[in-house]
């Protein structure tokens, strides 16, 4: 029995089916009421005991900018009555690199700072526990992209540069973790390139068919510097997907 927080996000969308495709009993616990899933809120903590009755598994994929450290410790808690699930985890590359400290570094980079909270008290539980992270989605970049062309020109942050993945292929490797023993804190999965901003959102408007300028601009804060620095980028040790930016261009936008 497995549970699954997020599973109607980007990320959940591809796990749930992958996990009944494996045999596994799924529940998917959802903060809003829908046919066929359990209604919980991971804020409150409320219908996280009923939740997690009988749950030998918890894929945990719900995640904002906002509160993840208090989602995560409720959901332990729960956990904890529940009898000791095996906690599996996706959280994102770099969270434990960026100091976000300043109101700006907050603005721009506070999903990190929730991240790696969460990460720390699934790890102090108590509970066994694995950890994935992640790069960037290509799904965030393309909204990213999205939002800044509805701008007369497309800001885009002066030498940053990162190494997007496949929703798909992280979804494929939190199966095999979520169907095998706790293992702590596993290598980062990241795509198989490096781009810079700059170059995601002058492919994307090629392939989109739209015309727009792209504007390097600089931010402010330790976190900007951080990243720039390379601290979104997967460590040595990473894993790497095949599926590319260009691969998913040619999906996406037909």
């Amino acid at each position: 029995m497995i549970l699954v927080t997020g599973g109607t996000g980007t990320l959940g969308r591809q796990v749930v089916p992958l996990l009944r495709e494996a045999g596994a009993e799924v529940r998917v616990l959802t903060r809003q009421s829908r046919p066929g899933h359990l209604t919980g809120d991971l804020e409150t903590g409320e219908g996280l005991d009923r939740a997690l009755e009988g749950v030998d598994t918890v894929l945990h994929l719900a995640g904002s900018a906002r509160n993840d450290e208090q989602k995560a410790i409720h959901l332990v808690r729960a956990a904890g009555r529940a009898g000791r699930p095996h906690i599996v985890y996706v959280s994102v590359v770099g969270c434990e690199r960026i100091p976000v400290t300043s109101r700006i570094d907050r603005a721009m980079f506070g999903y990190f700072r929730q991240k790696r909270a969460a990460e720390v008290v699934i790890e102090r539980s108590g509970l066994p526990w694995t950890t994935l992270r992640a790069t960037q989605f290509y799904d965030l970049v393309w909204q990213v992209a999205q939002a800044a062309a509805k701008l007369p020109v497309m800001p885009a942050l002066a030498g940053l540069r990162v190494q997007p993945v496949a929703a798909a292929e992280v979804a494929r490797r939190l199966v095999e973790l979520a169907r095998r023993e706790p293992a702590g804190l596993r290598p980062d999965l990241a795509g198989p390139r490096v781009y810079e901003m700059t170059e995601l959102f002058r492919t994307w408007l090629l392939a989109t068919g739209r015309r727009r300028a792209v504007l390097p601009v600089r931010a402010a804060g330790g976190a900007y510097r951080a990243v720039r620095a390379g601290a979104v980028l997967p460590g040595r040790d990473a894993d790497l997907g095949t599926e590319t930016w260009a691969d998913f261009l040619k999906v996406r936008a037909g």
